[in-house]
Protein backbone atom coordinates (compact mmCIF):
# COMPACT_ATOMS: atom_id res chain seq x y z
CA UNK A 1 0.00 0.00 0.00
CA UNK A 2 1.62 3.66 -0.82
CA UNK A 3 0.10 6.92 -1.90
CA UNK A 4 -2.60 6.82 -4.23
CA UNK A 5 -4.55 10.06 -4.05
CA UNK A 6 -3.16 13.41 -3.18
CA UNK A 7 -5.73 15.52 -2.58
CA UNK A 8 -7.90 13.58 -5.05
CA UNK A 9 -5.96 13.56 -7.71
CA UNK A 10 -3.86 10.12 -8.68
CA UNK A 11 -0.29 10.57 -6.80
CA UNK A 12 0.96 8.99 -9.90
CA UNK A 13 0.31 12.55 -12.04
CA UNK A 14 2.30 14.25 -9.27
CA UNK A 15 5.44 12.19 -8.57
CA UNK A 16 6.15 11.85 -12.16
CA UNK A 17 7.24 15.13 -12.68
CA UNK A 18 9.74 14.56 -9.70
CA UNK A 19 10.84 11.47 -12.15
CA UNK A 20 11.23 13.66 -15.11
CA UNK A 21 13.30 16.42 -13.27
CA UNK A 22 15.40 14.34 -10.90
CA UNK A 23 16.35 11.20 -13.18
CA UNK A 24 17.73 13.43 -16.18
CA UNK A 25 19.14 15.95 -13.82
CA UNK A 26 21.79 12.88 -11.84
CA UNK A 27 21.90 11.24 -15.03
CA UNK A 28 23.83 15.23 -16.00
CA UNK A 29 25.34 15.87 -12.77
CA UNK A 30 26.82 11.88 -12.47
CA UNK A 31 28.37 12.45 -16.12
CA UNK A 32 29.73 16.16 -15.16
CA UNK A 33 31.30 14.97 -11.99
CA UNK A 34 32.81 12.14 -13.75
CA UNK A 35 34.40 14.04 -16.28
CA UNK A 36 35.30 17.26 -14.63
CA UNK A 37 36.63 16.88 -11.13
CA UNK A 38 36.56 20.84 -10.52
CA UNK A 39 32.37 20.24 -10.21
CA UNK A 40 32.85 16.82 -8.29
CA UNK A 41 34.59 18.73 -5.48
CA UNK A 42 31.49 21.42 -5.39
CA UNK A 43 29.02 18.26 -5.25
CA UNK A 44 30.63 16.36 -2.82
CA UNK A 45 28.01 13.95 -0.83
CA UNK A 46 25.00 16.05 -2.79
CA UNK A 47 25.85 13.97 -5.65
CA UNK A 48 24.80 10.36 -4.24
CA UNK A 49 22.19 11.94 -2.07
CA UNK A 50 20.37 13.28 -5.70
CA UNK A 51 20.69 9.65 -7.23
CA UNK A 52 19.43 8.16 -3.87
CA UNK A 53 16.44 10.29 -4.07
CA UNK A 54 16.08 9.88 -7.60
CA UNK A 55 16.04 5.82 -7.15
CA UNK A 56 13.76 6.37 -4.52
CA UNK A 57 11.09 8.20 -6.47
CA UNK A 58 10.91 5.72 -9.18
CA UNK A 59 9.16 2.86 -7.22
CA UNK A 60 6.90 5.30 -5.52
CA UNK A 61 5.62 6.53 -8.97
CA UNK A 62 5.94 3.20 -10.35
CA UNK A 63 3.35 1.80 -7.02
CA UNK A 64 1.08 5.17 -8.03
CA UNK A 65 0.99 4.34 -11.13
CA UNK A 66 0.10 0.60 -10.74
CA UNK A 67 -3.11 1.59 -8.65
CA UNK A 68 -4.14 3.93 -10.89
CA UNK A 69 -3.87 1.74 -13.70
CA UNK A 70 -6.14 -0.44 -11.46
CA UNK A 71 -8.48 2.67 -12.11
CA UNK A 72 -8.98 3.41 -15.69
CA UNK A 73 -9.62 1.23 -18.83
CA UNK A 74 -6.77 -0.45 -19.71
CA UNK A 75 -5.82 -0.67 -23.76
CA UNK A 76 -2.81 -1.35 -25.76
CA UNK A 77 -1.58 2.60 -24.90
CA UNK A 78 -1.72 1.89 -21.03
CA UNK A 79 0.14 -1.49 -21.39
CA UNK A 80 2.65 0.05 -22.86
CA UNK A 81 3.23 2.86 -20.37
CA UNK A 82 3.39 0.43 -17.74
CA UNK A 83 5.57 -1.87 -19.29
CA UNK A 84 8.25 0.77 -20.03
CA UNK A 85 7.60 2.33 -16.62
CA UNK A 86 8.53 -1.04 -15.07
CA UNK A 87 12.10 -0.55 -17.05
CA UNK A 88 13.06 2.20 -15.59
CA UNK A 89 14.30 0.54 -11.89
CA UNK A 90 17.42 -0.98 -13.69
CA UNK A 91 18.13 2.30 -14.56
CA UNK A 92 17.86 4.44 -11.35
CA UNK A 93 19.75 1.84 -9.76
CA UNK A 94 22.42 2.07 -11.93
CA UNK A 95 22.73 5.69 -11.52
CA UNK A 96 22.90 5.62 -8.05
CA UNK A 97 25.74 3.12 -8.08
CA UNK A 98 27.64 5.10 -10.79
CA UNK A 99 27.36 8.19 -8.57
CA UNK A 100 28.59 6.63 -5.20
CA UNK A 101 31.16 4.91 -7.12
CA UNK A 102 32.23 8.62 -8.32
CA UNK A 103 31.70 10.30 -5.38
CA UNK A 104 33.68 7.31 -3.33
CA UNK A 105 36.77 7.69 -5.79
CA UNK A 106 37.13 11.11 -5.98
CA UNK A 107 36.51 11.40 -2.03
CA UNK A 108 39.34 8.55 -1.74
CA UNK A 109 42.07 10.65 -3.75
CA UNK A 110 41.04 14.07 -1.80
CA UNK A 111 41.34 11.70 1.83
CA UNK A 112 45.16 10.70 0.11
CA UNK A 113 45.97 13.95 -0.68
CA UNK A 114 45.08 15.31 2.59
CA UNK A 115 47.59 12.60 4.12
CA UNK A 116 50.35 13.55 1.70
CA UNK A 117 50.22 11.28 -0.81
CA UNK A 118 51.09 12.04 -3.95
CA UNK A 119 47.85 13.18 -5.20
CA UNK A 120 47.22 16.44 -6.74
CA UNK A 121 43.86 16.25 -4.40
CA UNK A 122 40.67 15.42 -5.70
CA UNK A 123 42.21 14.03 -9.04
CA UNK A 124 41.25 10.49 -9.49
CA UNK A 125 43.47 8.46 -12.33
CA UNK A 126 42.94 9.68 -15.79
CA UNK A 127 42.30 6.30 -17.18
CA UNK A 128 39.71 5.76 -14.24
CA UNK A 129 38.18 8.95 -14.78
CA UNK A 130 37.92 8.38 -18.42
CA UNK A 131 36.41 4.98 -17.88
CA UNK A 132 33.86 6.48 -14.89
CA UNK A 133 32.78 9.19 -17.68
CA UNK A 134 31.76 6.57 -20.45
CA UNK A 135 30.36 4.46 -18.29
CA UNK A 136 27.96 7.38 -17.01
CA UNK A 137 27.46 8.86 -20.44
CA UNK A 138 26.21 5.37 -21.15
CA UNK A 139 24.04 5.09 -18.30
CA UNK A 140 22.91 8.54 -18.43
CA UNK A 141 21.57 8.53 -22.06
CA UNK A 142 20.25 4.90 -21.22
CA UNK A 143 18.18 6.76 -18.15
CA UNK A 144 17.45 9.75 -20.35
CA UNK A 145 16.07 8.12 -23.38
CA UNK A 146 13.92 5.79 -20.91
CA UNK A 147 12.18 8.50 -19.40
CA UNK A 148 11.47 10.23 -22.41
CA UNK A 149 9.74 7.13 -23.96
CA UNK A 150 8.04 6.40 -20.52
CA UNK A 151 6.56 9.70 -20.63
CA UNK A 152 5.99 10.00 -24.63
CA UNK A 153 3.47 6.89 -23.72
CA UNK A 154 2.12 8.13 -20.74
CA UNK A 155 0.91 11.35 -23.02
CA UNK A 156 -0.40 9.45 -25.40
CA UNK A 157 -2.16 6.67 -23.21
CA UNK A 158 -3.21 10.07 -20.80
CA UNK A 159 -4.79 12.34 -24.36
CA UNK A 160 -4.99 10.19 -27.73
CA UNK A 161 -8.76 10.41 -27.16
CA UNK A 162 -9.38 13.43 -24.89
CA UNK A 163 -8.60 16.24 -26.81
CA UNK A 164 -9.17 17.76 -30.81
CA UNK A 165 -6.43 19.50 -32.73
CA UNK A 166 -8.82 22.01 -33.67
CA UNK A 167 -10.99 24.53 -31.55
CA UNK A 168 -14.40 23.98 -30.00
CA UNK A 169 -16.49 27.19 -32.26
CA UNK A 170 -18.22 27.50 -29.54
CA UNK A 171 -15.12 27.92 -26.54
CA UNK A 172 -12.92 30.67 -26.53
Amino acid sequence: MGLDLINGIPAHVLFVHVVVVLVPLTALAVVLCAALPSVMRRFGLALPALALVSLVSVPLTTNAGEWLERHVDRNALVRKHTELGDELLPWAIALFLVSTAVWWFYRRAAHRAAEGAQSTGTEVATPLRIAAAVLSLIIGVGAGAQVYRIGDSGAKAAWHDGYSATAHPDRH
